[in-house]
């Protein structure tokens, strides 16, 4: 199991989560209204306001959910951040519901 995190407009947020869940390539999609991020892009400096989405999936389905943001994502290079779940202290019950959830058919 996995969290991946993306930041996006806000008005991508709710669309792009719900195509990651209806899809199953993520169990769960959290969104974090509000964020606001202070970057460098191409030289110059930058301030956005973005939602993050916290999105809860499994190993072998980050590659599709990647290029499923990818292709949804506004941005030229979206923000696909995996982070490692140690699933031997998280809920049993939580790790199995995600990992049924975004089982292949």
């Amino acid at each position: 199991m996995v969290v991946v995190l993306c930041n996006c407009p806000p008005e991508e947020a709710s669309p792009l989560a719900r195509s990651l869940v209806e899809s199953g390539l993520a169990a769960c999609v959290n969104i974090v209204p509000g964020v606001t991020s202070v970057y460098l892009w191409k030289g110059e400096l930058c301030e956005d306001g973005e939602s993050t989405l916290l999105i809860k999936t499994t190993t072998d389905r980050v590659e599709e959910l990647s290029d499923r943001i990818r292709a949804l994502h506004s941005y030229e290079v979206p923000e696909i951040l995996v982070l490692g779940v140690d699933v031997s202290l998280s809920d049993r019950r939580y790790v199995d519901w995600v990992k049924l959830s975004t089982r292949r058919a």
